[in-house]
């Protein structure tokens, strides 16, 4: 049952991206079982003292009629932790060989993703880029700013080609506060541009996730016979024999995976790939290890 709410060929079927999100984050919770490993459970944690500024319904006022404080009660799993996605939405997300193209995954991850940490009172925040940033939204965990963060997931649709240096610079200079940053890409650019470009997010103290989403047919392609592809960011026309699929591609393919892995981890960065067939389980379980300091 739980498998069925997290089936990305089931979330295609549902045109609006909130409800999706929620489908996403619902089925996922109701196969915990309440487990206290992820931090999503509200079970009363502590008191701590009301500071100017903080959100009333939270004051415990039985306790301020006993004491004449005001102090807030704090529940598990609440840190305030500031989610940043940064969503790819180059002219390759555009791909798909069955049914669903990768900038639909990805912003099924981001939505459900940003569901869950608004859920949990999060700061939640968004960049879209390809070449360059396409849209923002400063992280908030104010009235509202869930729906901001979920528009702009609906607005990423492919545009031009990949560019990591820009958008990355430009994220450096939004970031005013760490936090969690989940970059979800194909990321098809050189391995060793990729982590160059990233780490330093995590050498300012950031907890970073590479969410990394590809088609089957990217990762191990079946061809019946010579196809002409073509690139969709530079446009660039290949003929490809099924020989070369079936073998040196693959084997360019497994290395760059390989290296993209070996140096993400060697920085000190959360590594996950996903392929757009598989259920989205697993990145909800990461982005909690996470959040929970268990990458």
């Amino acid at each position: 049952m739980q498998q069925r709410f997290l089936d990305p060929q089931i979330l295609a079927g549902i045109a609006n991206l909130e409800l999706t999100a929620k489908t996403v984050v619902e089925g996922f919770i109701s196969g915990l079982h309440r487990s206290p490993d992820y931090g999503f459970s509200q079970e009363f944690a502590e008191y701590r003292p009301y500071v100017p500024g903080d959100d009333l319904r939270y004051v415990d006022w039985n306790v301020y009629a006993r004491t004449g404080r005001l102090y807030l009660k704090r529940f598990r799993g609440e840190t305030n932790t500031r989610l940043t996605i940064l969503l790819d939405r180059s002219a390759s997300m555009g791909f798909q060989s069955r049914g669903l193209r990768k900038i639909d995954y990805a912003r099924y991850l981001a939505a459900s993703l940003g569901y869950l940490a608004h859920q949990q009172r999060d700061a939640v925040g968004l960049i879209a880029f390809d070449d360059e940033v396409r849209d923002y939204v400063e992280p908030s965990s104010r009235h509202g700013q869930w729906i901001k963060v979920l528009h702009a997931i609906d607005r990423a649709e492919p545009g031009r080609r990949t560019d990591y240096t820009q958008p990355f610079w430009h994220f450096q200079q939004f970031l005013r506060r760490r936090g969690i940053v989940l970059v979800v890409s194909d990321f098809f650019a050189p391995a060793r541009d990729v982590a160059a470009t990233v780490a330093p997010l995590r050498q300012r103290g950031n907890d970073v996730i590479l969410m990394h989403v590809l088609d089957p047919e990217e990762v191990e392609p079946s061809l019946d016979s010579s196809r002409v592809l073509i690139d969709m960011e530079t446009g660039e026309e290949m003929e490809v024999h099924p020989a070369y699929a079936a073998g040196p591609y693959r084997e360019k393919m497994r290395r760059h995976l390989e290296e993209l892995e070996s140096l993400a981890q060697g920085a000190g960065l959360s590594y996950y790939r996903s392929l757009t067939s598989e259920p989205l389980d697993e990145a909800l379980r990461r982005y909690l290890a996470v959040r929970e300091g268990r990458p």
